[in-house]
């Protein structure tokens, strides 16, 4: 039975990773109701991947490496446009890309595509959480308020993005190793 639940979970992968160029075109378009649902859809579909992985008792090795690189083309593109329309300063989008290619470039030296920690999946979801408010359409009312939750949650992710690339990159002591 676990075999389904990997194909499925590698296959919302998949999906959340092919919707990362429909999610900027919509942004660019001046389509933010698209853009706002394509970028939830896409963070519930991580959420549902990580429940089936680990439901087929561990995602596939090829899932484990792709997933956290679908998560960066669907936190780069409107975090891009955010920089590009000045709702985010510039500096800041740059240094947490920076460190997204690092810790991409380090997984990808892994075996096993290193899990993401605690403070990694925290910085994730809290970036999710920052982008939605941040692209909340203006029709849909408390436009400005949200938009303003989200620039302030932004800020923390940073700095969970930045510590946890140190927790990431800190060497292990020999008795911590696996």
């Amino acid at each position: 039975m676990a075999f389904p639940f990997r194909q499925l979970a590698d296959g919302l992968t998949v999906g959340r990773a092919v919707s990362g160029l429909p999610l900027i075109l919509a942004l660019q378009l001046g389509e933010r109701p698209i853009a706002w649902w394509l970028l939830l859809l896409a963070g519930l579909s991580d959420a549902a991947d990580g429940w089936l992985a680990r439901r087929a008792g561990g995602g596939s090795s090829w899932g484990a490496r792709l997933d956290p690189l679908t998560d960066k083309v669907l936190i780069s593109a409107p975090l891009l446009w955010l920089a590009s329309t000045g709702g985010l300063p510039l500096w800041a989008v740059w240094l947490l890309l920076a460190r997204e290619l690092l810790i991409s470039g380090w997984r990808s030296q892994t075996s096993d595509g290193a899990p993401a920690s605690r403070g990694g999946k925290l910085k994730t979801i809290l970036q999710f959480l920052s982008l939605l408010l941040l692209l909340w359409p203006p029709a849909w009312g408390g436009h400005a308020a949200l938009v303003i939750l989200g620039w302030w949650l932004f800020w923390p992710s940073l700095l969970l993005a930045l510590t946890s690339a140190v927790g990431y990159l800190r060497p292990r002591s020999a008795s911590h190793r696996s």
